[in-house]
């Protein structure tokens, strides 16, 4: 099965189940590219972030971004989506916390699908809304914030997917 779907795929579908439930692996589910299949659906998160910053640097034509520029910014944020993501981000420490203490890692594979949900609703709304990009080449400063949060999605799906023992692409094909 290894061969046919690749690691990623078989290690977060034994996580994205209680520990007490049954496995069932549903083999046309993960090689789905659709958010029917969690471990595609967050990988791609992860992809978008890094696609962002590609598309930063490429409309604002800077090669990098500094961190801590970026997070000054953050205050900038209001809109409701980058709250809710913001709310999202501020789980993460108390969830490790407690999947390890409660022994159950799948807490960590659904918090990281609904972080990647959270992530592609904001994407999306911002595919719809011009005014709510994370890129907006004449208002560096909502980019510069927007980064900033983008950078902190990437930050989490990335240290997320490695305690699961899957890696977080910078992009996918």
């Amino acid at each position: 099965v290894v061969e046919e779907v690749g690691r990623d795929p078989i290690r977060f579908m034994m996580l994205y189940r209680k520990n007490d439930a049954p496995l069932d692996f549903d083999f046309a589910k993960v090689t789905e590219q659709s958010k029917d299949n969690p471990v595609f659906y967050v990988q791609y998160a992860s992809a978008r972030c890094h696609s962002v910053f590609r598309q930063a640097s490429e409309q604002l034509g800077e090669a990098n971004f500094d961190r801590n520029r970026l997070a000054a910014s953050v205050a900038a944020l209001a809109d409701e989506g980058e709250i809710a993501l913001i709310r999202k981000l501020a789980e993460y420490p108390r969830l490790i916390e407690s999947a390890a203490l409660s022994l159950e890692p799948h807490r960590l594979a659904f918090y990281l699908y609904d972080l990647a949900s959270v992530f592609h609703a904001q994407w999306n709304r911002g595919h719809d809304n011009q005014d709510l990009r994370f890129v907006k080449v004449n208002d560096r400063e909502s980019t510069y914030a927007r980064l900033g949060l983008v950078q902190a999605v990437s930050d989490v799906l990335t240290s997320g997917l490695t305690l699961i023992g899957a890696d977080a692409p910078t992009e996918m094909r």
